[in-house]
C-alpha cells in the first residue's frame, strides 16, 4: 500500500457532458487510466477513457436495481443505499482498486459513479486513496439534444414531450446527486465549452482545486498532445431551450441548476450555492411526487392494457400450439411430446394449467 494517499480523480457527470474529453485530457497530462479501457466507437472515435472493469461494475449493479444512468426517480437514491448496505459492491470495488494504486495519480471516468459515491468514498479511504471528484458540465439542452432531438424530430409532439421531459428531469436529478457526492472531498467543476475553447485556462483552476501535477505547465505556449486532442469542433450539439419540448417549470429548474453549478467552477464549496441547490432538490422531489400522483390513472390504465396484451398474445400462442398438436396427431407423426418442439409445447401447456389452477 502506498505510504501517502494516491490521488484518485473520479470523473463523473451526465453522459454527453464532455467526460470523455476531460478524462482523455488528464491522461495526456500524465494521469494513469486503469487498463483495459473501453474501446473507441463510431459514436466516440476519440475514445472514452473509461476502465472497462468500472463500466461493467456500475452497469451490472444498476441493472440489478433496474436503474437508468440518469434515472429521474427520487426513490432510486434509497434503492441504491439499501442495496450497497449489503456490502457486495464495496467488496468487488475493493478487490479491483487494490491493484490500481501503483501509479502516482489515477483517473477513473464513469458517468454512473455518482450512484455509488458512498462505496467509492469508503473503499478509497480504506485503501489509502485520496478520492477527488471532477465533474464535467454541459448545458442540459445540449445534453438532451445531442442524443434525442435528431430522432424525435420526426415523432409526434406527445412522444417528444414525454421523452425530452424525462431526459431533462433525469439531467436535473443526476446533476444534483453528482454535486452532493463530492461535498466531503476535494472537488472541481469544469464547463465543456470552456475546455474546448481553451483547455489550459479551463484546467488551471482544476489543477489547483484538486492539487494535481501535470506533465506541462499550463502557462506554457509550447505544443502539447492535448492540442491535437481537444478542438472546438467536438461540440457538435449547440442547442437551447427552444429546441427542447418540456414544461416551462422544468426548463426553469434545469436552467437554475446549470447556473448554480457554474458558480461552483470557481468556488467548489460555496455555502450559499450549495444551500440553494438543496432547496431546488427538495422542490424537485416534491414536484416529482405531484407528477406521479397526477398520472396515477394513466399509469394504471397502461399497466392494465399491457397485461391484457400479454394475455392475448399468450392465448394466441396456446391456440397455435394446440392446432399444431392436433395436426401432428392427424398426420400420424412421431409423438410430438418426444420432439424438441413437442417438449416446448408441453411446457407451455403445463404452465397454462398451473396458472389456471392458481387463479381459482
Amino acid at each position: 500500500m502506498p505510504t501517502s494517499p494516491t490521488p484518485l480523480v473520479l470523473v463523473s457527470g451526465s453522459g454527453r457532458s464532455g467526460t470523455s474529453s476531460l478524462a482523455g485530457t488528464l491522461k495526456r497530462l500524465g494521469l494513469h487510466v486503469p487498463q483495459p479501457e473501453v474501446e473507441a466507437s463510431e459514436t466516440n472515435p476519440r475514445g472514452f477513457y473509461e476502465p472497462q472493469w468500472v463500466i461493467d461494475f456500475h452497469k451490472r449493479h444498476l441493472k440489478e436495481l433496474a436503474l437508468f444512468n440518469i434515472d429521474s426517480r427520487p426513490a432510486a437514491v434509497q434503492l441504491v443505499a439499501d442495496y450497497v448496505a449489503g456490502g457486495v459492491p464495496a467488496a468487488e470495488l475493493r478487490e479491483w482498486m487494490a491493484g490500481q494504486l501503483e501509479a502516482d495519480q489515477v483517473v477513473v471516468k464513469d458517468p454512473h459513479a455518482f450512484w455509488f459515491a458512498e462505496v467509492w468514498e469508503s473503499v478509497s479511504a480504506e485503501l489509502g486513496a485520496d478520492l477527488r471528484w471532477l465533474t464535467a458540465l454541459r448545458h442540459p439542452a445540449e445534453v438532451v439534444g445531442s442524443r434525442d432531438i435528431a430522432y424525435l424530430s420526426s415523432q409526434s409532439d406527445e412522444l417528444r414531450l414525454t421523452k425530452e421531459t424525462s431526459n431533462v428531469a433525469g439531467w436535473v436529478h443526476a446533476a444534483l446527486l453528482t454535486e452532493q457526492a463530492g461535498r466531503g472531498s476535494k472537488r472541481s467543476f469544469v464547463k465543456y465549452v470552456d475546455l474546448l475553447a481553451d483547455w489550459r485556462a479551463a484546467l488551471a483552476p482544476v489543477q489547483e482545486q484538486l492539487e494535481l501535477s501535470f506533465n506541462t505547465g499550463l502557462s506554457s505556449t509550447e505544443h502539447h498532445s492535448v492540442d491535437d486532442f481537444i478542438e472546438p469542433s467536438m461540440r457538435k450539439s449547440q442547442l437551447g431551450w427552444d429546441d427542447v419540448a418540456t414544461p416551462d417549470w422544468l426548463k426553469d429548474m434545469a436552467e437554475e441548476v446549470w447556473q448554480l453549478l457554474g458558480v461552483l467552477t470557481t468556488s467548489p464549496h460555496d455555502e450559499a450555492t450549495i444551500a440553494r441547490l438543496d432547496e431546488v432538490h427538495a422542490d424537485y422531489v416534491a414536484r416529482y411526487a405531484d407528477a406521479v400522483a397526477l398520472t396515477f390513472d394513466h399509469t394504471k390504465a397502461e399497466s392494465t392494457l399491457a397485461a391484457r396484451e400479454a394475455r392475448d398474445s399468450q392465448r394466441s400462442t396456446l391456440q397455435q400450439v394446440r392446432r399444431d398438436l392436433e395436426q401432428a396427431r392427424r398426420a400420424g407423426s412421431t409423438p410430438v411430446a418426444q420432439t424438441v418442439g413437442g417438449r416446448e409445447a408441453a411446457a407451455i401447456l403445463r404452465r397454462a394449467v398451473v396458472r389456471r389452477v392458481t387463479r381459482r
